[in-house]
């Protein structure tokens, strides 16, 4: 390898591609489909298939050689990528028939059907309109339901035309079968339909954006171009009106009633089997309502009513539903997220019992094989993430083998008692995915198969990691030294390298969540990273900290961490201490020099938001309130009036094109500093997004903050 960390962490998209992802298992366990790239630095994501037992992987559907996939993604389908996170091109998702015998997708806005049988007769486009989005077959594997112009459609298979049209073509602010920008940026609901198990009607999100501020990123670099439009729901004004249509391929249409008023929000549906249920919650989001519908006449009735002096969390994977009827869904009790598996009737007058203990806090439901559910918690240690069953056998950690069985952070699914495991650890670069299949009477399964990661190892000569419990609060932070440093020989410069936030875990017991910290690291800093009140794993009332105060909290705990790690490592030159981050973690960075100069001398600030008003309102609601409100919760929180403190080198980097963290916000806090007589840098980044992901930039980037970190601490 010859590439520099920066090149190589870029070519790579941070080390994700040619790894294995968005795995299915199909229902009889004899396939296992998922997503991968064929090499670790091919951007082109393909369609692969396992065959059980013992069959090789097969090529499903190649991007590269489609006729018709070279032009570039309708804008759309890049929106949705942006509120995925999605680094790569070609196929980045899937969705099959209920057999798992056909996989639908879209490429550059037209849809594919690929034949995942092993005999199958490859992939082919299907005649629908296009640009395409978000195609799925339906149960029975006859019709694909897709979005084009802001309706959905369906495609008979059969015949190759569009039978169904729901929603008009290209009505402005009115889409059909979409999740809103909240929903896809914020709840985890990247669709808007859900396909009726006896593939006889739909369940369709209609979507009114009409009352939604429009706003408008321009792109300075290239005047010629008109800026692009964008609704954006800010803290405190209006949001997309969601309803819900039934509607049945006869031509019925059925209303689905619900008190919208107090719970606006749809937060997620599921359709699996019997009868159609839907998660809403209010614009505070201290009630949830699990509630299910009967498709004839579109009546709700409520199975299950959560409340709170704080926000309730949305726990991925729920609601969903055992083979004999109970329901998986979670609570908060005894400071722990805890499983719940009872029928709808235990579940609505509050008896039913929690199933896991309160020392295991539950991440998120994974599936249900028949009456076994599969889920992801931490059982008292947050950098661990650890997967679980609940069945009739009783809780279970699923585990075979060393690797299994090691601290790390693990995933899985499971289906017809087979599991695909993936694991990320300390021991090991890259992700080793494991398939195991139930024994009887045995609780360890055996490991049938194994799935390649054929992603890049990186180029950096080791990885020097503490993963430590700093202050009173136990907060869990990981220190990195240089791979070359011996102890005692001297002092080193500091950067904190936290995100800090809501929503996001930066120290975890995996190797590859340090590699960018072990870079800065290796170029002569000892680079700290703590994860304080407010980041996930922890339950909810380290959480719910930052509830009312999204600055004091998540400061103060930097504070503490950084005092923490140096009275246990006596090479940290508290003299030099600088703070950088992206998204909240910018936001954080661009705080500590404003409000705590006499702890941080220097901070690159990436994307930040500085004024809370201007970001969306699910995520700041929760954490703020309405502005109109709790004025004084914003006012504590944005950094426009703090910048008359700036003593500090500090460095913006924005990109123009950021429809997440528009770039107002940095705009209006280096107008604030410039109006103070601050002096500041600012690098704006033409046509970027907040992901900031093309290979130039992101290489450049890393050498570009090494710079002015030593030029901030006048180290050459």
């Amino acid at each position: 390898m010859t590439d520099s960390f920066p090149r190589q962490q870029a070519r790579t998209r941070n080390f994700s591609l040619g790894a294995p992802r968005s795995f299915q298992i199909s229902p009889d366990g004899s396939r296992i489909v998922f997503l991968r790239s064929q090499g670790g630095s091919d951007p082109v994501t393909c369609l692969w298939a396992l065959d059980l037992p013992g069959g090789a992987e097969r090529l499903v559907a190649d991007p590269a050689a489609m006729d018709g996939a070279r032009s570039g993604e309708p804008e759309q389908e890049r929106a949705r990528r942006e509120r995925s996170r999605e680094r790569a091109g070609g196929v980045v998702a899937f969705a099959t028939d209920a057999a798992c015998t056909m996989a639908a997708f879209a490429v550059t806005g037209q849809v594919y059907l690929a034949d995942l049988t092993p005999d199958g007769h490859g992939c082919a486009r299907v005649g629908a309109r296009s640009p395409a989005i978000d195609p799925r077959p339906d149960p029975a594997g006859l019709r694909i339901g897709y979005v084009c112009d802001g309706a959905l459609r369906i495609t008979d298979l059969h015949s190759g035309e569009d039978t169904e049209q729901i929603g008009p073509d290209g009505a402005d602010g009115i889409t059909f079968g979409l999740a809103e920008f909240v929903a896809a940026e914020e709840m985890g609901r990247m669709r808007g339909y859900w396909w009726a198990p006896d593939s006889s009607a739909l369940l369709v999100a209609r979507v009114d954006e009409t009352e939604v501020n429009r706003w408008h990123i321009a792109d300075p670099a290239n005047p010629d171009r008109r800026p692009a439009e964008v609704r954006y729901p800010a803290a405190g004004t209006p949001n997309a009106s969601v309803s819900l249509l039934i509607v049945g391929l006869d031509g019925t249409s059925v209303p689905v009633h619900w008190d919208a008023a107090t719970c606006p929000y749809l937060v997620t549906a599921d359709w699996e089997a019997g009868e159609p249920l839907i998660v809403v919650q209010s614009r505070d989001q201290r009630l949830i309502r699990l509630l299910a519908i009967d498709p004839a006449t579109g009546t709700t009735s409520v199975l299950r009513e959560d409340s709170g002096s704080r926000w309730l969390d949305i726990v991925p994977g729920v609601p969903a539903r055992t083979a004999d009827g109970r329901i998986v869904w979670t609570t908060d009790a005894d400071g722990a997220r805890r499983l719940l598996v009872a029928d709808p009737g235990a579940l609505a007058d509050g008896s039913a019992a929690p199933v896991t203990p309160p020392t295991l806090q539950v991440r998120g439901i994974l599936s249900v094989d028949g009456d076994t559910v599969l889920f992801s918690g931490s059982d008292g240690e947050p950098t661990e993430i650890t997967v679980w069953t609940y069945g009739p056998a009783g809780l279970h950690r699923v585990c075979a083998g060393a690797a299994s069985e090691a601290s790390g952070v693990h995933w899985a699914d499971r289906a017809a008692a087979t599991t695909v495991l993936a694991t990320r650890s300390m021991a090991r670069h890259g992700l080793q995915v494991q398939v195991l299949r139930d024994r009887p009477d045995d609780a360890t399964p055996e490991v049938v198969a194994t799935i390649a990661s054929l992603a890049e190892q990186p180029a950096l000569p080791g990885l020097r990691v503490s993963l430590l419990r700093a202050g009173q609060r136990a907060i869990r932070t990981a220190l990195l030294l240089p791979s070359w440093h011996e102890p005692g020989s001297a002092k080193l410069p500091v950067l904190m390298d936290p995100y800090g936030g809501p929503h996001s875990q930066r120290v975890l017991a995996a190797a590859d969540s340090f590699l960018t910290s072990q870079w800065f690291a290796d170029q002569g800093f000892a680079v700290v990273v703590p994860d304080g009140r407010g980041t996930p794993g922890r339950g909810p009332q380290w959480e719910r900290a930052v509830a009312g105060d999204l600055a004091g909290p998540v400061l103060d705990d930097q504070v503490d961490a950084l005092a923490a790690v140096a009275g246990q490592c006596a090479d940290l030159d508290l003299t030099k201490v600088a703070i950088r981050g992206w998204s909240f973690g910018g936001y954080l960075s661009a705080l500590a020099v404003l409000r705590r100069p006499d702890v941080f001398h220097a901070a690159i600030a990436g994307a930040p938001v500085t004024d809370w008003r201007l970001y969306d309102t699910h995520y700041t609601e929760r954490y703020l309130g309405q502005p109109d409100e709790n004025q004084a919760a914003y006012e504590a929180t944005s950094l426009l009036a703090d910048a008359h403190r700036l003593t500090r080198p500090l460095l913006i980097i924005h990109g123009l094109a950021d429809d997440n963290v528009v770039v107002a916000h940095t705009l209006r806090l280096s107008s604030a500093l410039l109006a103070a007589g601050r002096p500041h840098y600012v690098l704006p980044l033409s046509g970027v997004t907040h992901l900031a992901s093309q290979e130039e930039v992101a290489e450049n980037l890393l050498l570009l903050q090494v710079h002015f970190l030593r030029t901030a601490f006048g180290l050459g």
